[in-house]
Formats: C-alpha cells, structure tokens, sequence
C-alpha cells in the first residue's frame, strides 16, 4: 500500500500546488470568504483525521457554553443526507454523521447542526445563537472565522509533511499561518527538550501563534446508558476492540496489558458497519474464552452500531479528553474566552 502511494507522488506534487493557488486565491481576495459579526471560531487540520478535532470541539463547548448560547456546525462527515439538518439525540449517524450525533447526545441542550456549506449553514442560524463552533473547517476558506484553532498530531510534525495522495496533508505547513492558536495533540507525557525545541522550530517558520501540547486522557469503560465497568475484573476479562477510526493503535496499546486478551476488528474511519460485519463481530465475541468478555469500541464508533446490537451483546465505549501538558491549560481558556468575546 505504501508502494502504491509512494506511485502517486506526482500527483501529491499537483494536489499540492493547486492548494497553494487557491489559498493565494483567498488571500488575495480574488475569491470571496464571507464573515459575520458574532464570534465564529474553527477547529481544524492540515492533515487527514485522527487530530482529535473531537475532544477538542467538546473541551471548546464546555468551557464556552455557560457563557453565551453555543451551535455547533458540522459537515456530517458519512451521512448520507445533504444540505442542513439540525441533530437530534435519536438520529441515526447515517443521517447526520457519527462525530455530530456524539457531540448531540453529550450536549443534549445545544444546537448541532450539519451542512456541508458552512456559510449557508451560518446564515440559517445566526439570528439564533451568540457563536459559532466549527469542527473541521479549516479548508473551507469561502468561510472567514473569526478565530482559527490548529491541531497537529504529535507524530505527524516529526516527519516529513507529505501532501495527499502520498501523504496524509491536506496542506503544507505554510497553511498554519491562518490560525491564532495551535494544539499539537496526542503527546506523550515526556516530550524530548530537543524534539519539542524542532517541532516548535518547524511551526515558527509559518506563524507565531500560540502553540500548546496536550495528550489523551483515556475515561472508565462506560455503556451507552453510562454503566461503568467494574476495573477490579478487567484483567480476567477478554474483548474484541472494535475500531472505525483514523488511527486505533494507540487505543489498543492503552488497552492490551490491562486485560487478559485483546482481539482488534479494525474498519476505515467513519466506517458503516453492514450486517456481514456486525455478524463477524459477533463471531469473533463468541471465539472469546474468559470469566469476562466484552466488546470496546470509541465513542465515535458506537454512534454507528445499530441499537439492537448494543442492546444484545455487552457494549462499551472508552470516552476520551484533552489534557493539556506544561501547566498551559489557564492560558489556552483565557485566549479561547477572549475568542468568543467574553
């Protein structure tokens, strides 16, 4: 696979230089970006998922949403409805999209809405909401936010920066000088002086935005109707790790010596599960030998199982959270609050 996409490098080399037209486009004003009077911030990437542009919307809206009357937009990335649509805690993923539908169902009393132009979106609700809060926008410059937040994957800014086919990025680095905060996600706990002295190195070449680093913090193993599972018998128990994210591996090393085995059913990301899958799944659960087993999926995953599946089969979702490192937490709040005019 990596062969075949090593093939495509000249095509990455196109992509790439039509990327950078248009943004020169953009920025020169030759092609129109629209904005609005009241607070819109973005929260996006340069590189193709598993930023955890996620978390990061949630930790956004927890810290904003007692302030002012917060909607979140989204695309629905997977849905295979069009144009605008408000999300409601029973959707269906297929209707509004997984990370939508999981943002809803934690934040029941806000707006989240889907539409794949972000403008038009806007303009449908801004006579009802003080703000804005994009996941996942940060290409689309028809849109001018008021405020742009970058995430990076930790491991992506210690390579090279390869452009799509080849690579993961949607754009190079120059791209960063868009945005007014800039998260690199994903840390390890001890980054190297020298690794981060790179990176930061890297960044400063484009930007001198505010750069901040955070790292997973994994939650308590939780049903869909937040049943915790008990952690005194995770290691007398064996599960199937069932993935349809971007990049699972570091959610089954956090898992694999915790419990007595560990079997991974990995999907493409925001992947529909057909019934030939939810039956191999099935399968897989039944070959388990243990006093326990269970099935862990991501909170993400679980907005795309069917209920009766989850209601059948013992069905746990590992929720996760932003961490910020270097005690940089009150810094990243106060810029944030300051965004949204508070």
């Amino acid at each position: 696979m990596k062969f075949i996409r090593w093939l495509l490098f000249p095509f990455s080399i196109l992509y790439a230089a039509i990327v950078l037209l248009r943004n020169w486009a953009y920025d020169n004003q030759l092609y129109k970006s629209t904005s609005f009077h009241f607070p819109v911030v973005v929260i996006g990437n340069l590189a193709v998922g598993g930023t955890g542009k996620s978390p990061m919307t949630e930790y956004v809206l927890r810290l904003i949403k007692p302030y002012l009357k917060v909607t979140v937009l989204s695309r629905g990335y997977g849905r295979k409805t069009k144009g605008f649509r408000y999300v409601g805690v029973k959707d269906h993923a297929t209707l509004v999209g997984d990370e939508p539908l999981q943002i809803k169902r934690k934040f029941p009393d806000t707006d989240v809405v889907v539409c794949e132009n972000r403008v038009k979106g806007i303009q449908q609700i801004q006579d009802q909401t003080d703000a804005v809060l994009l996941d996942d926008a940060y290409q689309h410059r028809r849109l001018q936010p008021s405020f742009s937040i970058l995430l990076f994957d930790y491991a992506s800014l210690t390579g090279p920066i390869i452009p799509l086919p080849t690579g993961n990025f949607r754009e190079q680095l120059n791209g960063s000088k868009r945005a007014d905060i800039i998260v690199v996600t994903k840390c390890p706990m001890d980054i190297p002086s020298t690794l981060k002295f790179s990176i930061e190195s890297r960044i400063r070449k484009h930007t001198q935005a505010a750069i901040f680093y955070t790292k997973v913090s994994y939650q308590r193993l939780q049903t869909i109707n937040g049943l915790l599972y008990e952690e005194s018998i995770l290691s007398d128990t064996a599960a199937i790790l069932l993935t349809g994210i971007a990049k699972p591996e570091p959610l089954f090393a956090y898992l694999k010596p915790q419990l007595k085995d560990l079997n991974h059913l990995s999907y493409p990301d925001h992947h529909n599960f057909s019934q030939e899958d939810l039956n191999k799944i099935s399968r897989s659960f039944q070959h388990l030998v243990a006093k326990h087993k269970i099935i862990i999926t991501t909170e993400k995953d679980i907005q795309r199982l069917p209920t009766a599946f989850i209601e059948q089969y013992p069905v746990y979702y590992i929720p996760i959270e932003q961490t910020f490192l270097f005690r940089q937490a009150a810094a990243f709040d106060t810029m944030v609050k300051r965004a949204f005019r508070i």
